[in-house]
């Protein structure tokens, strides 16, 4: 799952005398467009790592710099990925993404968010880095207000459109996952359509169970009473009285 060193200079390749940056850089990412960019962002966090808690092979995170290029300059139309998910590394807390200090790895999956400001560069530039130079198998934009979803997959790289299955789903091969709409919000959803939650949102599933449950229970007694109050009834007036 690891992308190749190709779309970085190697050593053999710069020439004497140039000094690699350090990589402890810190990220460099503008605001965020709105709270629902923010929010999304966090959710999809939270959910990556909520499911793969138990994993210590992947790194996901969200608005960070990724520095690909050892002369790379900060450019105004290329910035952090909004959600990236890197496999087959440590799994830890990074400052920025910095390829080269990170044994060549790029992203295994990148989603960008629309906005106004940046819809054009994530359907545009951004697609044609993440294509040439990234080399990145699974690419998604969403929309979080009009909700438009789209896909790609690298295939002899080029990006090639996803197709939606039957619930409007995009499959992610990197992820083993479905990405798609659930209450306004992307979502991910496991091969078998189950909806991938939040601990919270799991913990109050379990209750609404447990709840159900109960009321179940506590419905079968009431049954139970009743057909007991009705035989009581019958034994009294056939004259027999129950003990």
């Amino acid at each position: 799952m690891s992308q190749p060193l190709a779309a970085i200079p190697s050593l053999q390749d710069v020439n004497e005398g140039v000094i690699f940056p350090v990589g402890d850089i810190y990220s460099d990412e503008p605001p965020l467009e709105s709270d629902l960019h923010r929010e999304q962002i966090d959710l999809l966090i939270r959910l990556i790592k909520w499911l793969w808690r138990d994993r210590e092979d992947f790194y996901a995170t969200g608005n960070l710099t990724i520095y690909f290029s050892p002369n790379q300059k900060k450019s105004e139309d290329f910035r952090g990925p909004d959600f990236f998910v890197v496999l087959d590394t440590e799994k830890k807390d990074r400052k920025s993404w910095v390829v080269w200090q990170e044994n060549g790895n790029y992203p295994n999956v990148i989603i960008e968010l629309l906005s106004d400001s940046t819809a054009a560069i994530d359907k545009g530039l951004k697609k044609q880095i993440y294509q040439n130079t990234f080399r990145t198998p699974d690419y998604f934009w969403f929309d979080p207000v009009s909700l438009e979803l789209k896909g790609f997959h690298l295939v002899d790289g080029q990006y090639q459109d996803l197709i939606p299955a039957e619930s409007g789903w995009l499959w992610s091969q990197q992820l083993k996952l479905y990405l798609g709409v659930a209450a306004g919000k992307l979502r991910f959803f496991t091969p078998d359509g189950q909806l991938v939650m939040l601990p919270e949102e799991e913990a109050n599933q379990q209750l609404q169970e447990a709840n159900q449950q109960l009321e179940q229970a506590n419905q079968q007694l009431q049954e139970e009473r009743q057909r007991a109050e009705i035989l009581i009834k019958r034994l009294r007036a056939a004259g027999i009285e129950p003990e």
